[in-house]
């Protein structure tokens, strides 16, 4: 099963969209800094996660949700899905 996952920075605010199909490595990448885009803003947290079935639909939910391009969207998003 794959995931599109958005994780939130601690300490700026931050969210960082992703998709994977090892959703516990991945998130482990970005705590050990193997992320470019990730180091050195964190420490992160998971704040939403989608599974799906195949890797392809996860990168295309990412992409959808990048295309928002507002913060608010992604959190309004978050909220919505906590219940």
């Amino acid at each position: 099963m794959a995931h599109c996952y958005i994780l939130r920075s601690q300490s700026t605010g931050r969210y960082y969209v992703g998709s994977t199909n090892d959703l516990a490595r991945r998130i482990s990448e970005h705590a050990r800094g193997h992320t470019p885009s990730t180091r050195g803003r964190g420490p992160w947290i998971l704040v939403h996660q989608e599974p799906l079935p195949t890797l392809q639909e996860a990168r295309k939910r990412e992409l959808e949700i990048k295309r928002w391009k507002s913060a608010k969207l992604i959190a309004q998003l978050i909220a919505e899905s906590k219940g």
